[in-house]
């Protein structure tokens, strides 16, 4: 430990994020060394230094505003704009451009949501935790895999079969706009006495598969909004969150 924070002197870090891990977690630990010293974008989270020293270490560059699911749900925050949302977003799908179609091999995340997208002082998103990542050879549709990921996130077929394609991070991002737009988790309480529950997914698909032309999204709007949005703005991302879904 003594020795990583010697090295990290030369960097001339104010402040650093460290991830501890116990030694049983080296597949994870391997993954995202494998997947971050490889692939570096504005919009992936980047690493500074490792370390594996009675524990596995991994140092990334500090990250001011914490994650996206922080500031849809945390208290003690300002709830975002929907200008802000709407980048965060766009953010975070060049970051998953970028391992879907411009790296050999490719790489799929495996688990976005709202709690891998970190945000920077500008409000700018950046793609998080790597350790669950998969590499699939270039030109290949998909293989076969233990199912792993956050339930709500997963695509129907991937929970079924275990097919692992870029379909798995593209599902998890369309999650990630019905959360943009509404505030809400992936899996939402529906009934609090019986406990039941609903996936976002579903609560979305009830309204906009409404036949009345009068219905909109709005409905499902995070209230914390008060009404500042352009609805066209909200009923285009909402429709393409039905078609990532």
């Amino acid at each position: 430990m003594r020795e990583m924070f010697q090295k990290l002197q030369g960097y001339n870090l104010k402040k650093a994020a460290i991830k501890k891990m116990d030694m049983q977690a080296s597949n994870e630990f391997l993954a995202e060394l494998k997947v971050l010293t490889h692939v570096h974008h504005l919009n992936l989270e980047r690493l500074i230094r490792y370390c594996v020293e009675g524990s596995l270490f991994l140092v990334y560059e500090y990250i001011e505003n914490g994650y996206l699911s922080q500031h849809l749900r945390g208290s003690g925050r300002d709830p975002l704009t929907w200008a802000a949302r709407v980048q965060i977003a766009l953010d975070a799908a060049r970051g998953l451009e970028y391992i879907h179609e411009h790296t050999v091999p490719v790489y799929i995340h495996r688990d976005i949501k709202s709690a891998n997208i970190l945000i920077d002082k500008n409000f700018r998103a950046k793609v998080a935790d790597f350790g669950l990542t998969k590499l699939t050879e270039y030109g290949s549709s998909s293989l076969h895999t233990r199912l792993v990921g956050t339930f709500g996130y997963m695509p129907p077929e991937y929970a079924q079969y275990g097919d692992v394609s870029s379909k798995i991070d593209v599902y998890a991002f369309g999650v990630v706009l019905y959360e943009l737009i509404s505030g809400k988790e992936a899996i939402v309480k529906i009934n609090e006495p019986e406990n039941e529950s609903k996936g976002l997914v579903s609560l979305f698909e009830e309204v906009l598969g409404l036949s009345d032309p009068n219905e909109d999204p709005r409905q499902l709007v995070d209230p914390r909004l008060c009404d500042k949005f352009p609805l066209d703005s909200v009923f285009k991302v909402s429709q393409l969150a039905k078609v990532y879904t």
